[in-house]
């Protein structure tokens, strides 16, 4: 039991008030698709130091479908840069569903690369040379969003060749207007392959977290794409990502997003987290209804909307240590053995969800061998009313598990002492300065002894 559990708890809430949801019904049109449990239903959280956070079956491999268009979109404006790639794709929202004729009058130009006639031409645009065949670089790049190998589901593959008529016609309606650069049945045998590729609902926050982490992979540090590339995709996310719903989804979730028939959601809270989640059964934009409905409740209650609050500047955790080192007067030998006991994590600035989560991580982390804890909040200028709850939910978990901990809290931003109490579940000492918290924490292990 940790304190950054408080987020998972979250999600788990989430997966269980929308588990009972029985409306839409899996994608039949690929009938592979058709054979995916609809009771199925994991959500998965990654941040940007790398922290992952799952609830409900969110190991279960599934094929990316639509979910993989962004990020073939990034690798395009990678190798292509941004005026080649829009010669033969446009950016502008459809108004349309995700599989129609969305080609622009005077070029001939797929209106966007998220609906499937631009997604095709986009995969064709990927250089194919011997020595790196196209796929090969779409399998990869995919790989590198994820933090790991990823693999083709080819009975999915099959299903979708033999089902896919209607892209293929869009692929023959492109070339007849002189906008693919490959051969059409190459060119959809490709898109096909991409749409098959498997991941689990964690590979996608992962993906998604990639992006709002402006190309850098949280979890393995690598630079995946530029942050120029990265925020250019969550800008044609933001406005077709969710095709004929991206107005409606936007207005109400306030997150770049992309969705998947296979029953895959994911959403970019840019320089924040990347969340995701999978559950089979579809509404009629061809989007996870309790995807939609878990994220759309998230973001709610959260505060999580793009335009509702701005970027935090600066770091939250700006200390993570042990109270041995902090500056201090000369320690007498035992003294100093039990300031080594004793973590410090120092906060700054105004907390809300993503803080509290560094937060809360960082408490994990301090403290050896589960020691006492103080967090400092000496330099917090305020507390929303869900990062309360957080802290709170997260220091109960730490004294129920036998920690000790202190706060440093001299405006009572973690509430009045009752208020306190009751959120951590017994009492929690407050003290005015970090050097009386160490020395409180010091003196009940001194106790102990």
């Amino acid at each position: 039991m940790s304190a950054a559990d408080a987020v998972t708890d979250s999600l788990e809430n989430l997966r269980a008030r929308f588990i009972g949801v029985r409306d839409g019904k899996p994608a039949d049109y690929i009938p592979q698709l058709a054979l995916a449990d609809p009771d199925a239903f994991g959500l998965a959280l990654v941040s940007m130091d790398g922290h992952r956070y799952s609830a409900g079956e969110a190991d279960i491999p599934f094929t990316l479908q639509s979910v993989s268009k962004p990020f073939i979109y990034a690798l395009a404006l990678s190798l292509l840069g941004l005026d080649e790639v829009s010669r033969w794709v446009g950016p502008e929202p459809s108004g349309e569903a995700f599989n129609a004729i969305s080609l622009e009058p005077d070029t001939g130009r797929p209106a966007n690369a998220m609906v499937n006639a631009g997604a095709i031409v986009t995969t064709a645009l990927i250089p194919d040379t011997p020595d790196e065949p196209a796929f090969d670089r779409i399998l990869s790049c995919l790989g590198r969003f994820a933090g790991r190998e990823l693999d083709v589901d080819e009975e999915v593959f099959s299903s979708e060749s033999v089902t896919g008529d209607r892209n293929r016609a869009l692929a023959y309606l492109i070339r007849s207007t002189g906008t693919m650069p490959v051969d059409p049945v190459l060119a959809v045998d490709r898109y096909f392959r991409q749409c098959a590729i498997r991941v689990t609902t964690i590979d996608l926050a992962t993906m998604a977290a990639t992006l709002a982490y402006g190309g850098v992979n949280p979890v393995t540090g690598e630079q995946v794409v530029s942050a120029e590339v990265a925020a250019r995709v969550l800008a044609v996310m933001a406005t077709c990502g969710m095709y004929d719903g991206s107005g409606d989804w936007l207005l109400r979730v306030g997150l770049p997003a992309k969705s998947g028939v296979s029953g895959g959601l994911i959403a970019v809270g840019p320089a924040r987290f990347g969340v995701a989640t999978y559950s089979p059964p579809l509404d009629a934009t061809g989007g996870s209804v309790r995807g939609h409905a878990a994220l759309e409740t998230m973001s709610r209650r959260y505060g999580l909307h793009l335009m509702l609050n701005p970027a935090l500047p600066g770091s939250t955790v700006t200390l993570v240590t042990t109270a041995d080192d902090l500056p201090s007067a000369p320690l007498a030998e035992h003294e100093r053995a039990l300031h080594e006991q004793v973590g410090v994590v120092v906060a700054q600035g105004s907390i809300d969800f993503t803080a509290a989560e560094r937060v809360l991580y960082a408490l994990d982390e301090s403290g050896p061998n589960g020691g006492s804890v103080v967090l400092d909040l000496h330099d917090v200028t305020a507390v929303d009313s869900v990062a309360l709850a957080m802290l709170h939910t997260g220091l109960a978990r730490l004294l129920s598990d036998g920690r000790r901990a202190a706060v440093v809290d001299p405006r009572g931003l973690l509430g009045p002492p009752d208020v306190l109490r009751e959120g951590a579940g017994q009492d929690l000492p407050r003290y005015a300065t970090r050097e009386d918290a160490v020395e409180g924490c010091a003196q009940a292990l001194a106790g102990e002894d």
